[in-house]
């Protein structure tokens, strides 16, 4: 039984990463980790892995060249020879040198062997702006992964969901994209002392609502909640819906919250043309357009690669103004 609210500890998104992986590790000795400056030197770009490599040692945590495709295409390998590979790829940008491994590899294997291969992968990796680090290490790419038949994608926004989904992806047949986002790293929250999994496909409602839902994902979920917050004190009832994972996307989760509220805004990090908020409106479009008492709006990123100059860059990333003024225009 998970204890009574009060009673939950508190512990960063980081560290309820880093419990999920020291907790599979020692569950499953087929788990092991790969990637750059993850051991015991570094524990990793954003200190994820730190400490790890001290406990299971440098077989099982393992420092590799500065090659993304080496990384994937040696987890892909290791996948489907019966291992438990998670990888991490330093920023999720870098992923582009791996793709050919993801895209073709790691996703088709186990169609194309008619279910007798599996790859069992997990790529962590972070995504995201706002850190000042310009437009090779602070894109948004999760649309790119959505689009691959045969790939898992997850977004978590909260320490519970984070380790509740990486525990979830190692233990699956499937080969995850497992986004995270750099911003949240710091970001506190409760996570259960008790054993606990998150199921991919299955979405939650973080505030219920009753005049306009918001659907958001990443840490665009805390700009939306933030922008409820505001709302609410104009007597406007938001309802801010959280993926959890793209794919498989609970789309009855959104739909149904949509038939409550009669409309919908969609808030995403990615560039807006073809991104997240796209498919997600067309899904609205086509399946609950008749519960819809206003257009579908989005609000994401221009069709622009993301600036060094702090102020264009918080410029480009969507935020509490502009999700509030969008919902305004709706309600």
């Amino acid at each position: 039984m998970v204890k009574e609210e009060e009673d939950l500890r508190k512990m960063t998104y980081r560290d309820a990463l880093r419990e999920a992986l020291r907790e599979e590790m020692r569950r499953d000795p087929s788990v092991f980790l790969l990637g750059e400056d993850i051991g015991r030197y570094w524990g990793g770009a954003f200190k994820v892995t730190e400490g790890l490599a001290e406990e299971f040692g440098d077989e099982r945590v393992r420092d590799t060249p500065i090659s993304e495709s080496a990384i994937i295409g040696t987890a892909v390998g290791a996948a489907i020879t019966g291992m438990r590979p998670v990888a991490e790829i330093m920023f999720g940008d870098l992923t582009a040198l791996a793709m050919d491994q993801i895209a073709n590899q790691a996703a088709k294997i186990r169609y194309m062997f008619g279910g007798q291969a599996t790859c069992p992968l997990v790529v962590r990796t972070p995504f995201g702006a706002g850190v000042n680090i310009a437009s090779h290490h602070s894109q948004s790419l999760e649309a790119w992964f959505m689009h691959v038949p045969g790939l898992f994608v997850a977004v978590p926004s909260t320490p519970y969901d984070a380790k509740g989904l990486l525990k979830t992806a190692i233990r699956g047949s499937n080969p995850v994209f497992f986004c995270e986002h750099k911003l949240l790293y710091p970001i506190e929250g409760e996570v259960p002392e008790e054993e606990y999994t998150v199921p991919f496909g299955s979405a939650e409602v973080k505030k219920e609502g009753s005049d306009v839902t918001v659907v958001a994902t990443s840490y665009m979920v805390h700009k939306a909640l933030s922008a409820a917050r505001a709302l609410k004190n104009e007597g406007i009832s938001v309802e801010v819906v959280d993926p959890r994972t793209l794919t498989p996307l609970d789309k009855q989760t959104i739909i149904r919250s949509v038939k409550k509220t009669g409309r919908a805004v969609i808030v995403t990090e990615d560039c807006k043309t073809a991104g997240v908020s796209a498919e997600i409106a067309a899904i609205l479009a086509e399946e609950a357009i008749d519960y819809l008492d206003a257009p579908i709006r989005r609000v994401a990123e221009p069709d622009t690669p993301i600036p060094f100059s702090p102020p264009l860059e918080r410029y480009v990333i969507p935020d509490e103004k502009r999700i509030i003024k969008t919902v305004k225009e709706v309600v």
